[in-house]
């Protein structure tokens, strides 16, 4: 594996069945890498195969045929606890729909990242720091009711890099906001790459972001076309 990547994808194919049919294949033999310590953008319309590759990506489903290797390691063959502790240790997640924990403040909410991914020390140092990067700071005992989307969503992606993971992966993160509030979401990312060194990778259909990362994974009907 090229040490320049994070992620190889070799042949991934992912086949559904349906009932009294051919099953409906969602990705045809996608190959394609991920560069490290760069944000880049998976492109493609709605059922282009965007979620279903980055969930293979992020141990979050299995492929039908082919393989997938993260930070060196072939992960497609590993058992769920294996692939479970990767999730909580080594990646981050964001998605369409926050779901941030009502019941607790934005920075109670990005605290218990850390909980989960068994982070002890200089808990509080860190929560602040991720709520300073996303520009939060002075929001951080705010419930999420009282937040905008957008601030919502950089909630949300402090908690997703508060435990330092080695790639975030954020599905149409920008699917819900305002085309203002997307931006800045975009050029949030684009600083984490640079101040936390972060490997990022956005599926979007939004056309005004396609050009948001330095590199670009584009699908059409379940194949990398470019």
């Amino acid at each position: 594996m090229n040490q320049n990547h994070i992620i190889e994808i070799e042949n991934i194919v992912k086949a559904f069945p349906v009932e009294g049919s051919e099953p409906f294949l969602a990705l045809k033999g996608v190959s394609a890498y991920i560069p490290r310590g760069e944000f880049t953008v998976l492109k493609g319309r709605s059922g282009s195969g965007k979620t279903t590759l980055i969930n293979m990506l992020g141990a979050l489903d299995k492929p039908s045929e082919g393989k997938v290797f993260f930070d060196g390691q072939e992960i497609t063959s590993l058992p769920e606890s294996a692939r479970e502790k990767m999730r909580r240790t080594k990646m981050g997640f964001v998605f369409q729909s926050v779901s941030l924990i009502p019941m607790l403040n934005a920075y109670e909410n990005v605290e218990f990242a850390l909980r989960l991914a068994g982070v002890k020390d200089n808990r509080t140092e860190r929560v602040k720091e991720c709520l300073r990067l996303v520009g939060l700071e002075k929001r951080m005992n705010h419930m999420p009711q009282e937040l905008s989307g957008g601030e919502q969503q950089r909630v949300a992606i402090a908690r997703a890099i508060v435990h330092k993971p080695r790639i975030l992966f954020a599905d149409e993160p920008t699917a819900e906001l305002d085309s203002h509030s997307a931006k800045v979401v975009a050029g949030l990312f684009r600083d984490l790459v640079e101040k936390e060194g972060i490997t990022i990778l956005m599926t979007t259909h939004d056309s005004s972001l396609m050009n948001a990362g330095s590199h670009l994974i584009e699908l059409a009907d379940g194949e990398v076309v470019k």
